[in-house]
């Protein structure tokens, strides 16, 4: 007899649930050179308080140390870093000279503008997180050194992982420069992702594999950009890695539209993206690169889009652009002061301003006897009460369990480690595993309660595991009682920010797709299909170039008005489907062809193929646009499902809106393919569209969504 399965709470669920993937083996290098060796060096000089500050800042610097690009760690740890010298200098300052009233006040306010700001982004959580926790600890953290001192071996601490983080070789990495691993590595997460999703087109997985390629394009993205001396990249080893993930998209684009039309492809369809990844990965000549058939126009785009990309790996292409806009300083204040920014900042400025009145009333009082340990609530406030860490529930569970159990181990080390030499030791040690417990959250805790513990006993100040466990579940209760007071603006903020700002970006990208868009009776480029996918091109104005198949496959080209086709070849190379070795379809770009081809075809509505460029350009500015504001979206509904009930109502029906949007965006993708094929769109992608917005519309008003702009279906189409 079966036992009757018992489903778990999401709260629950999202607590035990843990992260998978191999040992970060570098970060846990970094994280073991980090604190300890500068702890041991301010010991050995004797300037032990100055050593527990710096291994301070290298601690909180390696918590935000992630897997990816060397340029984006300088703002990933460098912006963070900055914030909490800052908050350290704050913090310090305000707790030598003014009241417990008034600190209490000043924390509460610089929690209300941390907590907005941090709705803005990652980085500017981590900043966030930072200055609040530097703040308490400068405020209540007894050190002799004055406040500017503090900051300045906070910030040298941070800087001394970063200067790790650039300087240290990855290992296992042998192929290319070891400066660019996690642009290269980003780079060929995004041609696997296409062609995982080729592989599921037409099956139960192929949603779940456009959302995996949609996060590799958002990492690469991330990995690529960062700020730089220069505007442009300055190294060939970079530019190229630029080339080969902007030529990624229109082969994301065409992947994407495959498995929007739910039909099975080839294997042979995957295996050029997953040659195109091999190259990347190891630096190496693609060589002939298998085309599919041309059957179809997302097939087609693929097979264009494959044979561009073979041009831009073996000619290493020049491109610069990502396809991205930088957001403006005044998107960012909006993004601080809407709706999500203001929830965000009331919780942080609720519970941390009530965590540091309840620990300066019960310091007052010398609840902690002769430790000043009473920064310790706040700033245990602060992981708990942020919402992009994860549901408030599954914080505090995964709190609670890993202090105690960090503070327990911590009891029975000291008990045997001699002093310092031990501590120092244990400092490097809890250093090198926190990359390691990153993978759940009562595990990071854990670690860092046992690194902290032993930076505040080589302070001086005696064992403080029982303090310290006390003082958390004192948080705990906080966070829990605060989180769920009734708001006083709408709850459910950032979840709902976040959804309109993907169905603006959503609209953005049909209006671009759809907008000037006609269909010419007998004149739009057309392409058409003979004998088992040989594609036809006709255009307007007299400027033909046909294709036709001459010796059993081998493609030719011709135009009659001197202008050359796409598919053009120079010097006898052969074209898009020349058959090698046998008959294997391969591609291969011909030696002759320059990357300023010269084909002059001209449009039905009369535009070059310069300008169709630069309106492809803007697609995939737009189409990335979209899929990543989904995808922020989804992340938020995803945290605001795991929510104890009282909180996840809030969000209730987001989900339906946000699957509704994704579905919209992916016939916009298919749409775009559709009409750089043919011109003209099917009656299929019109009703689909049509559907689809008259879905969202009953979806957002169920859900109480509000967008200034409805999104509908533009009149031209």
């Amino acid at each position: 007899m079966s036992l009757p399965s018992v489903a778990v709470p999401p709260w629950l669920a999202h607590a035990l649930r843990a992260q998978r993937g191999p040992v970060p083996w570098s970060a846990v290098v970094r994280g073991a050179l980090a604190a300890g060796p500068l702890l041991l060096v301010a010991v050995l000089a004797g300037r032990t308080s100055l050593g527990v500050v710096a291994a301070l800042g290298a601690m909180l610097a390696g918590i935000n140390d992630r897997p990816g690009s060397r340029r984006a760690a300088v703002r990933r740890l460098g912006v963070p870093a900055l914030a909490g010298a800052g908050g350290l200098l704050v913090g310090s300052y305000a707790g030598q000279h003014v009241h417990a009233v008034v600190l209490t006040l000043l924390l509460t306010g610089l929690g209300l503008v941390a907590g907005a700001v941090s709705a803005v982004g990652p980085v500017a959580s981590g900043a966030g997180t930072q200055v609040l926790v530097a703040s308490a600890i400068g405020a209540g953290m007894p050190l002799p050194e004055p406040s500017w001192q503090r900051a300045v071996f906070f910030l040298s601490g941070a800087s001394w992982l970063l200067a790790l983080r650039l300087a240290l070789p990855t290992t296992g990495v042998t192929a290319g420069d070891y400066r660019f691993d996690g642009e290269r590595d980003a780079v060929t997460a995004v041609y696997d992702a296409i062609a995982d999703l080729l592989d599921s087109a037409g099956g139960p997985h192929a949603t779940a594999r456009r959302v995996a390629l949609t996060a590799a394009l958002d990492h690469a993205q991330d990995a690529l950009t960062g700020p730089r001396l220069r505007r442009y990249a300055s190294s060939a080893a970079e530019r190229r890695l630029h080339a080969q993930y902007a030529a990624a998209l229109p082969l994301a684009e065409a992947a994407t539209a495959l498995a929007w039309a739910g039909e099975a492809v080839s294997a042979r369809a995957a295996e050029g993206p997953r040659r195109l990844a091999v190259a990347v990965r190891t630096g190496t000549h693609t060589g002939p690169v298998p085309a599919p058939t041309r059957s179809a126009p997302a097939l087609r785009a693929l097979d264009d889009a494959l044979l561009h990309a073979a041009d831009a790996f073996d000619r290493g292409g020049a491109s610069d652009a990502l396809h991205t806009r930088r957001r403006t300083a005044a998107s960012l204040v909006r993004t601080a002061l809407g709706s999500g920014g203001r929830e965000y900042g009331l919780r942080v400025a609720l519970c941390f301003g009530a965590s540091a009145a309840v620990a300066q009333a019960l310091h007052q009082a010398r609840w902690y006897g002769n430790h000043s340990h009473w920064y310790w609530l706040p700033a245990t406030a602060v992981f708990l009460v942020k919402p992009d860490l994860g549901p408030l529930a599954s914080r505090v569970l995964c709190r609670a369990a890993g202090t105690v159990l960090g503070a327990v181990v911590f009891a029975g080390l000291a008990a045997l480690l001699p002093r310092p030499e031990g501590l120092v030791a244990l400092v490097a040690i809890s250093g090198a595993l926190i990359p390691v417990a990153m993978r759940h959250f009562a595990a990071q805790t854990a670690v860092v309660t046992v690194l902290v513990l032993a930076l505040v006993m080589v302070g001086g100040e005696p064992q403080a595991s029982w303090s310290r466990i006390g003082e958390t579940l004192l948080a705990c209760a906080i966070v829990l009682l605060v989180g769920h007071l009734p708001a006083l603006g709408q709850r459910g903020g950032t979840v709902r920010a976040r959804l309109v700002r993907a169905t603006e970006a959503a609209d953005a990208y049909l209006a671009h797709v759809l907008s000037d868009r006609t269909t010419v009776d007998g004149g739009t480029d057309a392409r058409t299909t003979a004998d088992g996918g040989t594609g036809a091109r006709t255009t307007v104005d007299g400027g033909t170039g046909a294709r036709t198949t001459v010796d059993g496959g081998t493609e030719a080209c011709t135009t009659v008005d001197g202008g050359t086709d796409d598919g053009t070849t120079v010097d006898g190379g052969t074209d898009d489907g020349t058959t090698v070795d046998g008959g294997t379809d391969a591609r291969t770009p011909a030696d002759g062809r320059t990357d300023g081809r010269t084909d002059a075809r001209t449009l039905a509505d009369g535009r070059t193929d310069a300008r169709a460029k630069d309106d492809r350009v803007g697609r995939w500015i737009l189409r990335r646009e979209a899929y990543r504001a989904l995808a922020e979206a989804r992340a938020a509904i995803d945290l605001a499902a795991a929510e104890l009930p009282a909180l996840a109502r809030h969000a209730e029906g987001a989900c339906e809106v946000a699957a509704t949007l994704e579905r919209l965006v992916d016939t916009t993708t298919a749409c775009a393919v559709q009409l750089d094929d043919t011109g003209r769109l099917t009656p299929h992608h019109t009703e689909r569209i049509a559907e689809l917005l008259d879905e969202l519309g009953e979806r957002r008003d169920r859900a109480g969504l509000l967008i200034p702009k409805p999104l509908q279906l533009p009149t031209a189409v």
